[in-house]
């Protein structure tokens, strides 16, 4: 297939333009290299001539109807977004332009460019609005979320990315355009921006720096190996249903200590020598912080639906996926250390004021 990607600089971005294009799929990588876009992410493909890179912004309504004139896509996987739910405490505005804006557009250039196609290309075009869980709000002790579950955003970030969906969803019932929706539970694996709570305290342990645990660590979360994810998002565009939500999951449900704590023991285990002077073991560095506002307690993702209608299964546990991912963070300073040091170093974000 021909795929443009937005965001494929970014975690999952890369991860979908790297598999994909791998395959044998020519990809369009449309990035705006904001502060969490690393074209480094993407270099292993970046001389097949399947793969190009276009450096624009999805709220450029110009510069993506002329890519999508160029290059002639037969899907979009529209990942680009602010995606870290402690900035968008910060500051706020930035998340509402690039996911309600920005999706948007894409929805709106799209739109044109698919009515322009005819025949076959037409009927093969889709559009892919991949999202969080997060949308969903928050979950007591039990139940999951599924295709059918009310959103209830609590942050900034959530609530931008709902307002996304429902564009999608709009442009499916209005225009009968060829949108469907992907919700998310958390994602980990290799290349993930260090502000984000795997690779943060992996690259903190290993810098001897306190490890910030929210609150008392017993918010639960659903972890999806990025890999796993994206072969769930090309399942979709290939078999899905237009106007069809897809919640993707895991199935691995941990809290924020046991997530932790799991770090540690794999660093122990695979990084023993590294450990500060002084230190029995990383976890040694745990620390409690104040909790962050309106820190949802529980998520946890029903992935029935894409199982049983497309086929798909996670070929990793979080205990296989976290182990290749800290291995991966041991053996790749080169790609995370340029980013500690002149992108983000580890400090809190997420106090509440408000930009």
């Amino acid at each position: 297939m021909r795929l443009a990607i937005t965001g494929g600089a970014g975690f999952i971005g890369s991860a979908a333009v790297r598999l994909l294009a791998k395959d044998g799929n020519a990809v369009l990588n449309i990035d705006k290299l904001t502060y969490a876009g690393c074209i480094e992410s993407v270099k292993e493909v970046s001389a097949l001539p399947s793969y190009s890179f276009l450096h624009a912004d999805v709220c450029d309504a110009a510069a993506i109807s002329k890519a999508f004139e160029e290059f002639r896509p037969d899907a979009v996987m529209h990942l680009a977004a602010e995606s870290h739910v402690d900035r968008s405490i910060d500051g706020p505005m930035e998340f509402v332009r690039s996911n309600v804006l920005g999706t948007a557009n894409m929805l709106n250039c799209s739109l044109d460019y698919w009515r322009k196609l005819e025949g076959e290309a037409k009927s093969r075009f889709r559009f892919l609005q991949i999202s969080t869980d997060e949308v969903y709000g928050s979950l007591g002790p039990e139940g999951l979320f599924s295709e059918s579950t009310p959103y209830d955003p609590r942050s900034p970030y959530s609530a931008s990315k709902a307002a996304g969906d429902h564009l999608a969803k709009a442009w499916f019932h209005t225009y009968g355009f060829p949108a469907f929706v992907t919700n998310c539970s958390n994602n980990y694996g290799p290349y993930h921006f260090p502000e984000k709570l795997i690779p943060l305290v992996t690259l903190n342990a290993l810098d001897g720096k306190p490890l910030p645990i929210y609150g008392k660590g017993d918010n639960i979360r659903d972890w999806l190996f990025v890999e796993d994810h994206v072969r769930a998002l090309k399942l979709v565009i290939d078999k899905g249903q237009p106007g069809e939500t897809y919640n993707v999951g895991g199935s691995n449900e941990r809290t924020n200590l046991e997530v932790v704590q799991t770090i540690c023991a794999t660093l122990d285990e695979l990084a023993p020598e590294r450990r500060k002077a002084g230190l029995k073991s990383y976890a040694d560095l745990i620390t409690f912080v104040p909790d962050r506002p309106g820190h949802d307690q529980r998520y946890a993702i029903d992935a029935g639906k894409l199982k049983r209608e497309l086929g798909w299964q996670p070929q990793e546990d979080f205990e296989s996926g976290i182990r290749k991912t800290i291995k991966w963070y041991l053996e790749n300073a080169w790609w995370w250390q340029p980013i500690r040091e002149r992108k983000y170093s580890g400090q809190r974000l997420g106090s509440g004021a408000s930009k």
